[in-house]
């Protein structure tokens, strides 16, 4: 669907699209039932090329609910910073308001109330809306879109088709430019076809083979970066996928790849576009994440623009480190970002961002990407559509140590498999399914659609249990951005304990409780696990007992038939009062 300027205006209006930075915005000073068509914003185009992006969709090609975190820990040195905000701190740093579409967007903060009110966020015959005004008002020969990775794994429909139904997607959208990381856990093989399939250059200059029988030891696997033109000018684009995939993924998928930040290389090809390739303008599409991305720029000299992704943040507007402007785009398309850049002289003279939220509900959809849809999800229209169950309350994913779904997952696996303990991992993709609403299959394949589905029960014992749970602890807490491999707390069913966010290294857990009883360093404990290699940890695996996570909670979910969660989570954070603290404070 095409947009007239006039119409396109009329949907902002309605939308309550907020300005960005520090400029005025009707739909931030206002509450959500008081916007009206005066409320018109009006991007205002600035220079000769526009920058789109996307990040961390997960395979979401249909509009869905999608909740930010109530709770978002950091390190206490980076407390308050862009990355680790949710909440009051982000409406306060953003100068924004409660109960407005960006409020809705940004925050949990009366979710459910705004959800029914302004309906589900996304959806690629929405974007595609969206994307083509912009096209038709810059000129498409002006515009590109990039893909910071985490989009082709996610849903039902990404795992039943391998990835294709999503590259189907990116090439519907128009995707220029993409880097990697869940991607890569198709493997290796299917990678390489999937890439066939896609229109979009795969770019990334971190990484390399290690296999030394191999053609392509020690050897770039990806082109390092493309250069594309764009509005007379030259954009030079540097592609940073996932560094620790080998280490947060299974290494099977990438065996034969290394994976790294290598911020050496990454200056070297910077300064290779400025000198050798003449580029007008630098930019790195990158899946570090925000915080490691903020880093970087202080590390690394000459970047112009970094498009992040990884972490899933929002950020209504730039983060300005040394010169370079980080921005990132949200998570399961609920955003586009939109970068107007001014280039003269071979030179970046000044930009212009917008953070745009896709409201559904009010943004007309393109019938050919609803057309796309249909196709790929017909042959599972059945399995998908079957209603499982009825949610009491509201089941959501993101949040730093517990969210309801995985505790619906943690129950579900040790109903079944009859553990003592059950490990969820800290994965940031998922869907939110709101109180009272029916629970589809298609909601559950969101929550554990992964190529390594499988839920292995075995033996660990108390010490081992304890000391895993500081070691995640150190990933997630570290004070250094650049040693955060990504990810929030595990999450663990049948356990209370403690946590001590600026405690020492292998001191921050307390107070570890299992089935309510003080957990026994010498005592062996049944454990199911899933989403990880913490099978290969343990002893004594019940190879019997493995089954997909999938099937286990949709088993769970219909003898249920109605689940009541609580929102109130199993760990008690010591030295915060709340979950969403400003910078040294303890409270929010």
């Amino acid at each position: 669907m095409d947009l007239s300027r006039r119409d396109f205006f009329q949907i902002a209006a309605a939308l309550g699209l907020g300005l960005p930075a520090a400029a005025s915005a009707a739909s931030t000073t206002k509450r959500a039932d008081e916007v009206t068509l005066k409320d018109i914003y009006d991007f205002k185009a600035r220079g000769n090329v526009t920058l789109l992006h996307i990040c961390d969709m997960h395979a979401h090609i249909k509009p869905l609910y999608w909740r930010e975190p109530s709770t978002l820990i950091s390190a206490p040195n980076l407390t308050g910073t862009p990355g680790f905000l949710c909440g009051e701190s982000f409406l306060n740093y953003y100068g924004m308001k409660g109960k407005t579409l960006d409020a809705y967007f940004d925050t949990y903060m009366n979710f459910d109330a705004l959800a029914h009110k302004f309906g589900k966020m996304g959806g690629i015959s929405h974007m595609k809306t969206l994307i083509n005004h912009i096209k038709k008002e810059r000129g498409a020969d002006n515009v590109l879109l990039l893909d910071s990775g985490d989009t082709w794994q996610g849903t039902g429909v990404a795992l039943k088709t391998q990835g294709e139904a999503i590259v189907d997607a990116q090439n519907y959208l128009g995707v220029d430019v993409m880097v990697g990381h869940w991607e890569f856990t198709y493997g290796k093989q299917r990678v390489k076809e999937l890439i066939e399939k896609l229109n979009a250059k795969f770019i990334s200059q971190n990484i390399i083979g290690d296999d030394s029988f191999a053609d392509d030891f020690e050897e770039l696997i990806f082109e390092p970066y493309t250069v594309m033109e764009r509005g007379g000018a030259k954009i030079g684009i540097i592609g940073q996928s996932f560094p620790f995939t080998s280490t947060a993924n299974p290494k099977e998928f990438t065996q034969g790849w290394s994976f790294g930040l290598r911020l050496d290389t990454l200056q070297q090809y910077v300064d290779k576009l400025r000198k050798e390739e003449k580029v007008d303008c630098v930019v790195v599409l990158s899946h570090d994440g925000f915080s490691v991305d903020q880093e970087v720029a202080r590390q690394v000299k000459g970047i112009d623009f970094i498009l992040s992704g990884h972490t899933h943040d929002p950020s209504p507007r730039p983060t300005v480190i040394n010169g370079t402007v980080i921005v990132i785009a949200g998570s399961h398309g609920k955003y586009v970002g939109r970068l107007d850049i001014d280039i003269q002289n071979h030179k970046v003279k000044g930009y212009e961002y917008k953070l745009i939220p896709v409201a559904s509900n009010l943004i007309p959809a393109d019938p050919e990407g609803d057309a796309l849809i249909a196709k790929w999800y017909k042959p599972y229209d059945r399995e998908f559509g079957e209603i499982l169950g009825v949610t009491k309350n509201t089941l959501y994913k993101r949040d730093t140590f517990h969210s309801t779904f995985d505790e619906l997952i943690n129950d579900a696996i040790i109903s079944t498999m009859d553990s003592d303990i059950s490990f969820t991992p800290g994965y940031r993709w998922g869907t939110t399914v709101l109180g009272g609403d029916a629970i589809t299959m298609d909601n559950v394949y969101e929550m554990t659609g992964i190529t390594y589905p499988n839920v292995y029960t075995f033996e660990l014992g108390g010490k081992q249990i304890r000391t895993l749970l500081e070691d995640i602890a150190d990933n997630v807490f570290n004070a250094n951005p650049l040693y955060q491999q990504g990810g929030d707390m595990s999450r663990l069913g049948n356990v209370t304990y403690d946590i001590k966010i600026g405690a020492a290294s292998g001191k921050r857990i307390s107070n570890l409780m299992v089935g309510g009883k003080a957990l026994d360093d010498n005592k062996t404990y049944k454990v199911s696990s899933w989403g990880g290699n913490l099978q290969n940890a343990g002893r004594n695996l019940r190879e019997q007992l493995t089954r997909p996570v999938y099937d286990v909670t949709a088993e769970y979910i219909r003898r249920q038939k109605t689940v009541d969660i609580s929102a109130n989570s199993n760990v008690r954070i010591l030295d915060y009062a709340c979950g969403c603290p400003k910078k040294g404070s303890k409270g929010c």
